[in-house]
């Protein structure tokens, strides 16, 4: 049993599912973010390295030479399109598999594993690999 668990004989071990798969609360929570499928768009944050979610207001998502013109809250960016990468839907958010995701971009994998790792899920798959994210804690699995 993991160190923080004791083990105690006669009782069944305690249930994993809560760090295995998300519950059916946090898919309503995901399921009520706010989602276009045509304008939904991850850009790179030049503050933390990462990538910040916006609205595309104008641009061709197709062409990557075009320029884009992203909303992100009230402020306003101009990035290449090739720099530009599409939102997954809200039903693939803290998905088990990172293969079905519909967008397989750099930001929708990064934001895949920070969110399952914050909602204490540190085992995702990506095809045959399992990616753990480790949160120098024991959970009992």
């Amino acid at each position: 049993m993991p160190g923080h668990i004791k083990l105690v004989k006669g009782l069944a071990d305690p249930d994993p599912s809560e760090f295995l798969v998300p519950s059916i609360e946090m898919k309503r929570a995901d399921q009520a973010k706010v989602y276009d499928t045509k304008k939904s768009v991850w850009i790179p944050d030049p503050k933390d390295g990462g990538y910040r979610e916006g609205l595309l207001e104008s641009g061709d998502l197709e062409d990557p030479a075009s320029k884009c013109l992203v909303v992100v809250g009230h402020e306003k960016f101009t990035h290449k399109a090739s720099e530009v990468g599409q939102v997954n839907p809200p039903k693939f958010e803290k998905c088990e598999d990172m293969v079905n995701l519909t967008f397989l971009n750099d930001a929708s994998v990064f934001w895949n594993l920070k969110t399952r790792y914050q909602a204490k899920m540190i085992h995702t798959y990506s095809g045959l690999f399992v990616v753990v994210v480790n949160p120098y804690k024991r959970y009992p699995l």
